[in-house]
């Protein structure tokens, strides 16, 4: 008798402790299965262009004015601690290529990527949850429309095109508020701060941060579709997708961005 209920409860314990992961798998399972049908209904016809455009404009245009503000904060207060802590070693004319390297290959596609999470992917999931739950997407099936093609394809492929520009603009905007506070402000000889990064700064540098942006492009878009898609539950449902949405995207930026730099650094290394 006590064996029987020790060995129900270690499998009720068991059980309590896998369920969790499991869950966790499948769910990354139906993820990437989305982004696998993405790609199967994005060469099918018809091609509705205009959707592209459409949400091209709202993804990327509509989120430099915020990438750029977030450019310049991070620029300046970055360059603000590297004069400091470079002017202890006599290192000032390094400032600029630390911050446009710093820029170019981690902080401008992971914070470019956060923003638009935040911004555009919460208006996908919370977009394409209230459709769910006013069943227009089950209208769709009925008039023989793929939802995947007409709603999810036109967002991620919009979002793995964009991303990478946005995170060019933040490179630029970042770099000049990186040298209005070095130079302008702080008194940083312009020179060495231009030169330097003329000299140290390759191509493989800015293409390591624009492969990076288009991984997060595409998962976060992808994240953002699949929790607004497959939303339930009525109004409560959709607000829980939405922060579903925001938060796993941001992690598997976060995520992302560690494989990605190990996988690039051996990539670009062997390549010197």
């Amino acid at each position: 008798m006590i064996l029987a209920r020790l060995w129900n409860f270690l499998e009720k314990t068991s059980d309590a402790f896998y369920r969790p992961f499991f869950g966790f798998l499948e769910e990354v399972g139906n993820v990437f299965s989305l982004f696998l049908a993405t790609f199967a209904w994005l060469f099918r016809p018809p091609f509705r262009f205009r959707l592209f455009v459409a949400n091209m404009d709202f993804i990327g245009l509509g989120s430099i004015g915020i990438v750029a503000l977030v450019a310049s904060f991070t620029g300046a207060a970055f360059s603000l601690q590297t004069v400091y802590t470079f002017k202890l070693f006599q290192a000032e004319a390094f400032i600029g290529v630390t911050v446009a390297l710093s820029l170019s290959k981690e902080l401008a596609p992971v914070l470019t990527a956060l923003m638009v999470t935040a911004r555009a992917g919460s208006a996908m999931a919370t977009e394409l949850g209230s459709m769910r739950i006013t069943e227009q997407i089950d209208a769709m099936y009925t008039m023989a429309v793929s939802p995947i093609q007409y709603l999810v394809v036109p967002r991620i492929i919009a979002s793995i095109i964009m991303v990478p520009f946005l995170t060019m603009v933040f490179n630029l905007v970042g770099i000049m508020g990186a040298s209005f506070v070095a130079v302008t402000m702080m008194g940083v000889d312009a020179g060495p701060f231009w030169h330097n990064i003329m000299w140290f700064i390759d191509a493989k540098d800015i293409l390591e941060g624009i492969i990076k942006a288009v991984f997060f492009g595409a998962a976060f878009s992808t994240i953002a579709c699949y929790q607004g898609f497959y939303a339930s539950g009525g109004a409560a449902g959709v607000g829980r997708a939405t922060t579903q949405a925001v938060v796993r995207g941001s992690v598997t930026i976060l995520f992302l961005d560690v494989m990605l730099t190990d996988i690039l650094l051996l990539v670009f290394r062997k390549s010197m």
